[in-house]
């Protein structure tokens, strides 16, 4: 097993940065959080569970997702074609870093959490 390297500061926040890159895109968590705990769905089923998708972003954030070795594409060769999505193994260790996110923003102070909740970021 390889000892994680002394990060400092700057080496932290870059690889942090590094990482929210591949989260990245206003359907990327969405998406995620429909695929958690294993399940694999069909296209069509990830653009009727995401209202307000466009076909053509969630292929986009799906492609992107792929390419960045979170999401792994199944096709079946029949007709027609069936094309099938799931997290790959790195995807789904995603999840527990997410719930601890979530856990982090629940907690925040009272003023701090109604704007998180009305979705106005602070200056």
């Amino acid at each position: 097993m390889s000892k994680r390297p002394d990060y400092t500061a700057p080496l932290a926040a870059e690889g942090v940065q590094n990482a929210l890159r591949i989260l990245e895109g206003r359907w990327k968590l969405v998406i995620l959080f429909q695929l958690f705990g294993g399940k694999v769905m069909r296209f069509s089923e990830l653009e009727r569970a995401i209202p307000g998708i466009s076909q053509k972003m969630l292929i986009q954030q799906l492609r992107q997702m792929e390419k960045d070795g979170v999401v792994t594409r199944i096709i079946h060769h029949e007709v027609p074609p069936r094309v099938e999505y799931h997290l790959t193994e790195w995807g789904q260790s995603l999840c527990p870093a997410l719930d601890a996110l979530l856990l982090w923003a629940e907690n925040a102070p009272a003023d701090i959490r109604a704007v998180l909740l009305s979705g106005v970021a602070a200056d």
